[in-house]
């Protein structure tokens, strides 16, 4: 006895067997797989110290069970003699479900880079998660709206028309919001680069102070004299920055002048004593001291050491330990220090007048 599904199913019964082995084999495959890589790429990331194979392996966590039936159904539908319509309709659907997936993929696997960025291990850590977690909206949004767009030209929609509309409405929505955008990810870049955070001491163009709090728009800045100044991040970026909280070391340049009547002996010997004085010093270290030239006055020396430290106290300390020890240093051995003197030669003699 033949047995046959009645008329109204369509297709004779030995395509719906055929179509249901494929749809079974094809979902069951197809979990198999998925279940597989997420097992191995879970397995991999443990040994890895890269945050390649997390983000796949997030993006993994987020497969539905619809997705292998999804899959299934759009194989099967392939050998059944359906009409236009009824196939169309189920072609469609699956594919729907299909992107609804990718989107689902993406969704986590973006979250799940930007969190890795914006993880707080550092004082900082706070302004870089909350950069991360806005900009981590901004591209999920645009994602999802490129997967509907995607969506609704499967389910035959004429997006021509809706994206032509999302153009000119975009680019007005553009113009209004460049400057918060582009204050944005310039929060970002600075969480990501580091060229300052919290507790930096810079300086930029007219400006200096220490770094109080970098937010979505504007950093924050505590000046010397007290008062706050605020800028917005695309100007920080935008600008020279000298950072001063990441120097490991200050450099001192100290040039000395004495008379011309100095003894020869003695010149011979002030390079030498100015290094010792430096060298004494456990905060300084000595780099160099030259008789460096002839000025209009005086025979000058140049002495060149650096502070052990970037403090500025600890900097201005320094100098002015040395700077007295050089004093006490020339009263002792009678070298005079030369200040500005001019000599003027009249017919019969000499006036000297300082």
């Amino acid at each position: 006895m033949e047995f046959s599904f009645p008329v109204w199913f369509g297709p004779p019964a030995d395509q719906w067997l055929a179509a249901a082995a494929i749809f079974a084999a094809t979902a069951i495959g197809v979990r198999l797989v998925l279940r597989f890589v997420w097992h191995r790429l879970a397995a991999w990331a443990t040994l890895t110290e890269t945050h390649i194979d997390d983000i796949l392996v997030t993006g993994l966590k987020a497969t539905r069970s619809w997705f292998s039936l999804a899959v299934g159904a759009l194989a099967a539908v392939q050998v059944l003699d359906l009409p236009d319509g009824a196939e169309t309709a189920v072609e469609r659907g699956a594919v729907v479900l299909i992107l609804l997936q990718a989107a689902l993929w993406g969704h986590s696997a973006i979250g799940a880079a930007l969190s890795r960025i914006g993880r707080p291990a550092t004082p900082d850590g706070a302004a870089l998660a909350t950069s991360a977690s806005a900009v981590a909206f901004v591209v999920r949004v645009a994602f999802w709206s490129v997967i509907l767009l995607l969506i609704l030209a499967n389910l035959g929609f004429d997006v021509t028309a809706i994206i032509a509309g999302l153009g000119v409405g975009g680019i007005a929505i553009a113009l209004a919001v460049q400057n918060i955008l582009g204050d944005l990810f310039a929060s970002l870049a600075i969480a990501l680069d580091k060229p300052v955070v919290i507790g930096d001491f810079v300086v930029m163009g007219d400006f200096a102070g220490t770094v109080e709090h970098i937010g979505l728009k504007t950093t924050q800045l505590r000046s010397i004299s007290g008062e706050q100044i605020i800028l917005s991040n695309s100007d920080l970026l935008n600008s020279r920055i000298r950072n001063y909280k990441r120097m490991q070391e200050r450099r001192v340049v100290l040039e000395i002048g004495v008379t011309y009547e100095t003894p020869r002996e003695k010149l011979r010997l002030i390079a030498g004593m100015l290094g010792e004085i430096v060298t004494s010093d456990e905060s300084a270290r000595f780099d160099r001291a030259h008789l460096r030239g002839f000025g209009p006055s005086s025979i000058d020396f140049e002495i060149v050491y650096y502070v052990r430290s970037p403090e500025y106290n600890v900097f201005m300390d320094a100098q002015q330990r040395v700077a007295l020890s050089v004093i006490e240093l020339f009263a002792k051995h009678e070298i005079e220090f030369a200040y500005p003197t001019q000599t003027i030669h009249v017919a019969g003699g000499a006036i000297s007048s300082a």
